[in-house]
């Protein structure tokens, strides 16, 4: 028996060799070492989603009274909300460590294993993109989720041995854009699910007053707002568009961040004054031009555009349908009177400031 555990594990060895990659995975959304630094570890410093923090606060709490970890949490919502920092809140709030990978990296078993066997008690495995785990990969996450054991079979036919693993109680935070790709049986067993919603304007800009604080930008307190209405809703957005506003500021005006330093930015970003960028007014147009408003399809769409579907549905779709100017039918998307009314006012203003072309 100790020798079919020693094979086991020499070829375990070989499954965890990567293991350090797997730990710092390429995103799909690349933070910038400023980006980070802006993040704030506390979950008091963390500015809106209100009802969440508090739900948060009291889990958090009655876990460290208790001395227990966390629940299993998932956290759903558009990309930019927050849900990796509120990760690393977490594990700040819980004196613990946090390892964090994402689904597309771990594409087999041996991989989670790996990562597993090496967590402490109390750690956290923060998962990304949660739902792109494969089928696979998420068998092998129900038990370690439920019974914190996980078996293993070595070879295959008369020859298979199936080694146990008993793990340490851990927490596991998955992060997901898509809440409703995720199975049954995965979502049944988070014991707190939390989904992040898009920003107000005035949370935005008390972000965008705390990171210009950090950043030592001087930024008047119009302008903040100016930016925040038009950072799409998103904490990650208003940050991006504060540093390029910045940038504008510094070699083009005297480095001071006022309304006018923020028309003239982001109208040479192509950004409107409500947060539409050029791939946003390109994606109305075309339902309104080439198809007559809608319905269309998500796929018909994405060919048209030369783009692809994720892109759609992840990043420009939630933000067009929180504001109401696309709508989706049993047919496919539609294009409402709102963004009509905000692309005429736009196209019949070819001599006006794009920036105040629609308040």
């Amino acid at each position: 028996m100790k020798k079919e555990k020693a094979s086991g594990r020499e070829k375990l060895n070989f499954e965890r060799a990567e293991r350090e990659k797997l730990l710092t995975p390429e995103v799909r959304d690349v933070e910038s070492v400023v980006e980070i630094s802006l993040r704030p570890s506390k979950i008091a410093e963390f500015i809106g989603q209100e009802n969440l923090k508090e739900n948060l606060s009291i889990a958090l709490a009655a876990a460290r009274k208790r001395k227990e970890p966390l629940e299993h949490l998932l956290l759903s919502g558009p990309p930019g909300l927050g849900k990796t920092t509120l990760a690393h809140i977490v594990a700040h709030e819980m004196g613990a460590k946090i390892v964090a990978t994402s689904g597309p990296a771990i594409e087999r078993a041996g991989d989670l294993i790996g990562i597993l066997t090496n967590l402490e008690e109390g750690d956290i495995l923060f998962i990304d993109e949660i739902h792109r785990l494969s089928k696979v990969v998420e068998e092998f996450v129900y038990p370690a989720m439920e019974d914190y054991k996980i078996d293993f079979v070595v070879d295959k036919g008369p020859t298979a041995k199936t080694i146990k693993f008993s793990l340490k109680r851990f927490t596991l935070i998955g992060a997901t854009t898509r809440q409703g790709l995720l199975s049954s049986p995965l979502r049944d067993r988070f014991g707190v699910n939390f989904h992040l919603d898009f920003y107000e304007p005035e949370d935005l800009m008390k972000i965008i007053e705390r990171s210009a604080k950090l950043l030592s930008i001087p930024v008047e307190k119009e302008a903040a707002l100016e930016l925040a209405r038009c950072s799409r809703g998103t904490p990650r957005v208003a940050n991006r568009l504060l540093r390029r506003v910045r940038d504008y500021a510094e070699v083009k005006l005297n480095g001071r961040i006022d309304s006018a330093a923020v028309g003239e930015a982001l109208r040479g970003h192509g950004i409107d004054s409500l947060g539409l960028d050029e791939l946003d007014r390109k994606v109305l147009k075309i339902i309104i031009d080439t198809y007559e408003g809608g319905p269309v399809g998500v796929e018909s769409l994405a060919a048209t555009l030369n783009e692809e579907i994720d892109t759609l549905v992840d990043v420009v779709e939630p933000f067009l349908l929180k504001r109401g100017y696309l709508k989706r039918t049993a047919r496919g998307r539609q294009v409402t009177p709102l963004a009509r009314e905000h692309l005429n006012v736009s196209a019949a203003s070819k001599d006006r400031d794009l920036f105040h072309s629609k308040k």
